[in-house]
């Protein structure tokens, strides 16, 4: 078994580096993985027996107002139901009922698209998830807390909130947070990857770094290749291996708007004006439903929005390991048409200042990348997309291409395992699981 990687290390969006000062450890993509504890994959893993450990801060989520006031999300239903007002029993009904199904759903969820094992438990969620968000939260819930919370959850869709099937998102991760949580790695994100490549090894794998694949041919002979590639790279490492029809399917793969991330190294908490924010490591930060909804419309249309939505993590609250003494990392992103290179740090900072007052002079060093930035540090976030593909109604269920076998491609031996696969984007391993598994079966057949 041999994985290779055109990069230094490991990782791809798991990875950390002192982006800032000396000492400050970021993540340079994702932090938050609730994936990796709702994953079957992961599950079956030892990971903890090669240095995994994960934190869970307070509250896996937190969404300020401009009242001062903050909206959690709780491990417990009912705890965050009791801060909804008039939502708390239309919350504790729907949501909770969703929490408590995830173990019986969960293979259904995030495997491959097919006949469901579980279809009766599966029904309210496929109901709720194949509608758009803000078509959800106005019918779900009366208030503008719960709304503004839902909002939130779905706007990690990169979709307009009108958009179907943008509440899938929302429904899911307020699942997982309940019936998972929100977790950080201790350490900083490589740590998994490290994690990961340490066991991998222990089972006899081997791990080649800095070697770049242009073409298939530069790989040595292997009964099967799992490519962790999109739909682009795919096609220009095959040559003509994959044949007129599937690779025109594979040219007309879409993909969704960008990120534009800042990192930061601040000399102090983030000082928020809701003193609940400081229980999650993660916060949403973009006021109700109806100003995130007008955010991301902006970015369907191609338009970078004043106000955008900003997606924060502060993992240093909960992971003392990431800073020196007395000081703190926090990081923050938010969606760009693809491609965009306009530079959006300014219009995240005012945002976060307007919930937290006072949190620019708090600011020692920041590291920003925007969505070509990105791409060029991982060239499958084409255009900056990091949910590996626009995850529309097409595209979220018959994702590279319409097929029997999702990962199998018309050239023998051929695999595509990435999150331009089944189920697509997000840190829980299935894609190259799923695709591992149709090699085993295809090969035992």
């Amino acid at each position: 078994m041999l994985v290779v990687e055109a990069a230094d290390t490991i990782g791809g969006g798991v990875r950390s580096a002192e982006l800032t000062l000396p000492g400050y450890v970021h993540d340079v993509c994702s932090t938050i993985y609730p994936l990796v504890v709702g994953s079957p994959f992961f599950a079956s893993l030892p990971l903890g027996e090669h240095g995994l450990e994960l934190i869970h801060p307070t509250s896996p989520l937190a969404h300020p107002f401009d009242d001062g006031t903050a909206v959690l999300l709780e491990r417990d239903v009912d705890a965050t139901a009791a801060n909804l007002g008039p939502d708390e029993r239309t919350y504790r009904r729907r949501i909770g009922r969703l929490a408590r199904s995830w173990p019986v759903i969960v293979n259904d969820v995030l495997g491959a698209f097919r006949l469901p094992r579980h279809p009766l438990a599966l029904v309210p969620f496929g109901l709720s998830a194949l509608r758009s968000a803000r078509g959800l939260a106005e019918s779900w819930f009366e208030g503008e807390r719960a709304r503004a919370l839902f909002a939130g959850l779905a706007a990690h869709s990169i979709l307009p909130l009108e958009e179907p099937p943008s509440a899938v998102f929302g429904v899911l991760l307020g699942m997982l947070g309940h019936a998972c949580g929100w977790p950080l790695v201790r350490g900083g994100a490589q740590r998994m990857s490290d994690a990961l490549a340490a066991y991998f090894r222990a089972l006899g794998g081997e791990i080649e770094t800095r070697r770049r694949v242009d073409s298939l041919d530069d790989l040595p002979s292997a009964r099967a290749v799992l490519a962790d590639l999109t739909p682009r790279e795919l096609v220009r490492v095959s040559g003509d291996r994959l044949g007129g029809r599937y690779r025109a399917a594979l040219e007309r793969y879409r993909h969704g708007p960008g990120a534009f991330k800042v990192d930061w190294a601040l000399d102090g908490p983030v000082p928020w004006r809701a003193r609940e924010c400081v229980r999650a490591a993660t916060v949403h930060v973009g006021g109700t439903l109806g100003e995130i909804a007008a955010g991301e419309q902006m970015v369907a249309r191609g338009l970078h929005p004043e106000r955008p939505f900003v997606l924060f993590a502060q993992p240093s609250l909960f992971d003392p390991s990431r800073a020196p003494s007395g000081g703190h990392t926090a990081w923050a992103y938010c969606h760009v048409p693809n491609g965009s290179t306009v530079d959006m740090t300014a219009r995240i900072e005012a945002q976060v200042e307007r919930f937290a007052p006072g949190f620019q002079d708090r600011i020692l060093a920041r590291h920003v990348m925007s969505a070509r930035d990105l791409e060029r540090y991982n060239p499958n976030y084409v255009g900056g997309d990091v949910n590996g593909g626009r995850a529309d109604l097409r595209q979220l269920f018959t994702r590279p291409a319409v097929r029997l076998s999702p990962y199998s491609t018309p050239a023998r031996g051929l695999y595509i395992c990435s999150s331009a696969s089944p189920p697509g984007g997000g840190v829980h391993g299935m894609c190259g699981y799923l695709a591992a598994r149709t090699v085993l079966r295809q090969r035992a057949g």
